[in-house]
């Protein structure tokens, strides 16, 4: 299947707006807050609240920008820690979820970077109660191989997730929400190599992808 680029930069949007909106909303409404606080014990809570909404936003925007954007410079490849620290900003900052960081690599191209980064988005929300990632990542020859493993007291992962990931929805059933999983499929697809996910009656969730160059 394949979806017209305007069209899915057009999801792409609506996932990062989705995604935005909880952080830049509660900046608005702690502003709000604060214009009628008078008592500063409250005064001091909005102020730390609008802290804690301004490093989210922050946060998320450093991760997506890597991840869907052009972020990491002009050339092919990428820094490594850029990814790292983007996903500790995004998942580990709370310590609701615990990271694990097997990578090697100093550098990745921007290929495999994206996709080590959208599979551990994928990840990550499919933790709803926390848990851990392991991420890991291996250079062979031209080939390269990338995982990502979720485990937690309770995953949740869509199934038009997995049906994204692997390819097996229509370009009319793609939706905002499966547009990193479909990124995934997009971008593995395209060096010759392909992504897989683990069977859904496992006790733990696995995403793995091969770029073939």
């Amino acid at each position: 299947m394949t979806i017209a680029p305007v069209d899915f930069a057009s999801l792409l949007c609506s996932r990062l707006c989705h995604d935005l909106l909880s952080p830049v909303g509660a900046l608005n409404n702690g502003l709000e807050l604060l214009a009628d606080e008078t008592d500063p014990d409250m005064r001091q809570r909005c102020i730390d609240l609008l802290g804690e909404s301004a490093r989210a936003s922050a946060n998320k925007l450093k991760f997506f920008r890597l991840a869907f954007g052009a972020a990491g410079g002009f050339g092919d490849a990428v820094d490594t820690r850029e990814a790292k620290a983007a996903i500790e900003g995004l998942y580990g900052h709370d310590g609701r979820i615990e990271i694990g960081w097997m990578v090697e690599e100093s550098t990745m191209s921007k290929t495999a970077i994206k996709v080590l980064l959208n599979m551990v988005l994928i990840a990550g929300d499919a933790l709803v109660r926390g848990g851990r990632l392991d991420i890991g990542a291996e250079l062979e020859g031209y080939k390269t191989e990338i995982a990502v493993r979720a485990e937690g007291p309770r995953i949740v992962l869509d199934p038009e997730l997995r049906k994204a990931l692997t390819g097996g929805v229509t370009a009319a059933e793609l939706t905002p929400r499966a547009a990193a999983a479909w990124l995934v499929h997009t971008l593995a697809t395209e060096s010759g190599g392909q992504a897989m996910v683990s069977p859904s009656d496992a006790d733990f969730l696995l995403f793995g992808a091969t770029l073939g160059r």
